[in-house]
């Protein structure tokens, strides 16, 4: 480590919040470049370095809250909503460089809606699908069970028909 490094490393003391989540969201940005830059020079793994991470998720949700509001009006309950942009919000921190001249706002909430727009094309059907025909399915399913245990092999269409 040089000299100037050793400097930046302890001029780059990190504030102890005792409540990330009541910071306000005009604080976190500018509690954030502080914390991004100091995460630059720490070693990952460290405690240091995992209060100064822990300490960013928390201080950011309001941007995961504010991502999930875009889809209120869907089936899914909030709270899973909001778990899943609280993963895009970790892959942002662990993603960010503050070199780029970029504010981490503009940077992550592309990466939180990217998350729960994923989550809904892959877990949620996109396409309502009337009861009757599920009801339909359930009587499929288990007659294709009933008559692969009575056979001892897959039944034919017309046999499930």
């Amino acid at each position: 480590m040089t000299v100037t490094e050793a400097t930046a490393t302890q001029t780059l003391v990190l504030p102890e919040i005792t409540d990330p989540s009541r910071v306000a969201p005009k604080d976190a940005r500018r509690l954030s470049r502080l914390f991004f830059d100091r995460l630059t020079v720490l070693e990952e793994g460290t405690p240091e370095y995992q209060y100064a991470r822990n300490t960013l998720i928390e201080m950011n949700m309001t941007l995961v809250r504010f991502a999930a509001t875009r889809f209120r009006s869907r089936s899914e309950p909030m709270e899973d909503i909001v778990q899943v942009g609280t993963i895009g919000l970790i892959n942002a921190i662990d993603r960010f460089d503050p070199s780029r001249g970029v504010q981490f706002p503009t940077y992550a909430l592309p990466t939180i809606l990217g998350e729960i727009k994923r989550y809904f094309r892959d877990n949620v059907r996109t396409m309502h699908v009337p009861r009757r025909l599920q009801e339909l399915w359930v009587q499929v399913s288990g007659a294709m069970e009933e008559l692969t245990v009575t056979h001892g092999r897959s039944p034919k269409v017309p046999e499930i028909a």
